[in-house]
């Protein structure tokens, strides 16, 4: 399971999975466990927004935060993403 980075971002590990490759660029955010099922899902755009899909246990503050860390981010992050897909950013 590829984290994106090695540090949490508000004690969440933002990640991708080896399954999720099929699909466009997106961020599951997760809590030490990395449990998909209670994770946050966002798709990511070209442009660095994000489009919630999922919300998991993430409150808004989190969730807020987190969508901030990802467009700043983004383009460094594509390069984890696009190292083992594919498929390009969300809606292109």
């Amino acid at each position: 399971m590829p984290k994106y980075y090695d540090f949490m971002i508000c004690g969440y590990y933002l990640y991708f999975t080896s399954h999720c490759i099929i699909e466009a660029m997106h961020v599951h955010a997760s809590d030490r466990h990395l449990t998909e099922s209670a994770s946050a899902k966002m798709f990511v755009k070209s442009n660095g927004e994000t489009e919630v899909q999922a919300r998991g246990r993430l409150t808004d503050k989190e969730l807020r935060i987190i969508r901030e860390f990802i467009k700043d981010n983004y383009k460094e992050m594509y390069i984890k993403w696009s190292s083992m897909s594919n498929k390009g950013f969300y809606g292109d």
